[in-house]
């Protein structure tokens, strides 16, 4: 009996506003049958027409499942500050450098329930591309100390912290890039913004730092990236009032906080900025990503979307997933790109 074969595609990307992707080719499998005499032939056209059959879509996957994979070690930890939650994560590529860097933010809604190890598989990822990676933990704001402006200043200190690791780790400063994942997102974003804040106003000073350390370009991964856009869209899957929680204030006073900690208030950020948010993400919705874009663009800042078909909220930091390859030849490329300061 001859195999039947049967056509799988990769699963495809839709990319809005920047360049189009060219779907992938189709690749043929033939899957191999063994012939057996306790078999009999309705079964045998039966296990046929299972293989010949699509297969079902699968749903995205949870954060249960997610959390539940085990961690990938990191070459090195170094502390950036006082306190258990000041230090960071080092995951260095092959090779001499001087490293481009990627500072790495987790999300989590800006909460404890996450932390830095569930983004090391796309960290280890981002190593083998040739690029160090720092991936700060920093107090969340469930955490003493953590509520605003703590969350904020923490992840500014840890990223200016890069200047004392890179004669450690060899790292090249003049190109480093922001990635965060959600809650993460909105960080990595800020960090493009954080330089813009008004050194001569003491609060913005506090957050800004004296020489805060810019990033040449922003990935952000199902980023949380307008605040109140989000919080109009009830806190996605964090909450109706995650951003309230965040900022320490009700609507109706957070004004000045909300223009210290939402990235709109700096655009344009001056950096390109490459979003990609999957088309089933029900934490962040996909069209966040394209209000973003929407107004970066007409602040002038160059901005990439791409959305990847299935893919859910976790499968954009996931390595392991269909739907994060034809994301990866996107995110990789973005680095690729990426010029020095």
């Amino acid at each position: 009996m001859t195999s039947m074969p049967f056509t799988a595609r990769r699963s495809g990307i839709r990319v809005a506003g920047g360049r189009t992707a060219t779907p992938d080719d189709a690749r043929t499998v033939r899957p191999r049958l063994v012939r057996s005499r306790l078999v009999r032939p309705g079964v045998v056209l039966g296990l046929l027409a299972l293989l010949a059959a699509p297969a079902a879509a699968q749903e995205p996957m949870s954060w249960s499942e997610f959390r539940a994979l085990d961690r990938v070690e990191a070459d090195a930890r170094e502390v950036w500050g006082e306190g258990e939650d000041a230090f960071g994560e080092v995951y260095l590529p092959e090779g001499e450098g001087p490293h481009p860097v990627v500072v790495l933010v987790h999300g989590g809604c800006w909460q404890s329930i996450a932390g830095v190890g569930y983004v090391s598989h796309l960290a280890r990822r981002i190593a083998q591309e040739g690029w160090a990676v720092w991936s700060p933990e920093f107090r969340r704001i469930d955490q003493p100390g953590g509520s605003w402006p703590g969350i904020l200043e923490d992840v500014g200190r840890a990223t200016d912290h890069l200047r004392a690791l890179a004669p450690r780790h060899d790292l090249d400063l003049e190109r480093v890039v922001a990635m965060g994942h959600s809650s993460g997102g909105h960080l990595a974003l800020w960090l493009a913004a954080r330089p813009k804040l008004d050194p001569l106003d003491p609060v913005a000073r506090a957050l800004r730092g004296d020489d805060p350390l810019a990033p040449v370009g922003v990935v952000g991964l199902a980023a949380i990236a307008d605040l109140d856009d989000f919080h109009r869209a009830e806190g996605g899957g964090c909450g109706a009032r995650s951003v309230e929680r965040l900022l320490d204030a009700a609507p109706e006073s957070w004004h000045d906080r909300l223009a210290l900690s939402s990235p709109t208030g700096a655009l344009p950020l001056g950096v390109p900025q490459l979003m990609v948010t999957g088309a089933l993400d029900a934490t962040v919705a996909s069209a966040h990503a394209e209000h973003w874009a929407g107004l970066a663009r007409a602040a002038g800042d160059p901005v990439e979307v791409v959305i990847p078909e299935g893919a859910g909220h976790f499968e954009v930091v996931a390595p392991w997933a269909s739907t994060f390859a034809p994301a990866w030849r996107e995110i990789a490329d973005f680095l690729r790109r990426t010029e020095p300061r």
